[in-house]
């Protein structure tokens, strides 16, 4: 997911936020100054500081808006159209891999690369970078709930989801230290597995 989509006639605010978004991921936090920011977005520090008090305050907002965009973006996704839950939660994981670039900065997240840094030094951007992580992980959980039930299984739905989160955001670093979505794709699909094996699917990439 990225913020190529904003238009260079959007208003200040959403060329901010746009660059905030690419910025971060590619550069990180703190290498990512004010002015950096004005000259991605093409907007003067005038225009910065009307619409946010601090590049924090900016971070906290981006996060926000990156959660929106991806809330945005998953519902449109094909794998919510299969019928079983366990269908789905298989084509989650299927649907991240498949977003997953050689720009392996600008197909991770956000919210990780956020929390990676500040999480000590900024509680409101450790929050809103929590905040947007368990909201996509609660996505997940009504079909967890469904697989995990129809199998009779003692798990917490919840946990499971945040598992898969966990993964993820450890699936961008292997690709982000490697400078290749090899290690990362390699790791989900181990996630995949682990998720078949739990609901008692077999996967057609694994039978021989």
């Amino acid at each position: 997911m990225t913020a190529e989509s904003t238009p260079s006639t959007a208003p200040a605010r959403q060329k901010l936020l746009g660059a905030a978004i690419t910025l971060i991921r590619a550069n990180g936090y703190a290498a990512t100054s004010v002015d950096d920011l004005c000259r991605a977005a093409g907007v003067t520090k005038g225009a910065f500081f009307h619409h946010f008090a601090s590049k924090e305050r900016l971070a906290v907002a981006a996060a926000d808006h990156f959660t929106d965009m991806a809330a945005t973006w998953f519902e449109a996704a094909p794998f919510l159209r299969l019928e079983e839950p366990v269908d789905r939660i298989l084509g989650y994981v299927d649907f991240r891999i498949a977003r997953l670039t050689d720009d392996v900065g600008q197909s991770s997240c956000l919210l990780g690369t956020l929390v990676q840094e500040a999480y000590g030094t900024s509680e409101p951007i450790r929050e809103a970078a929590f905040n947007g992580i368990a909201r996509q992980a609660g996505g997940l959980e009504p079909d967890l709930a469904a697989a995990i039930k129809a199998k009779g299984l003692a798990l917490d739905a919840s946990a499971l989801a945040l598992h898969t989160q966990a993964v993820l955001q450890g699936a961008f670093i292997l690709a982000k230290a490697a400078a290749d979505p090899a290690p990362a794709v390699a790791s989900l699909l181990h996630l995949k597995r682990y998720l078949a094996l739990l609901f008692g699917r077999q996967l057609e990439e694994d039978q021989q």
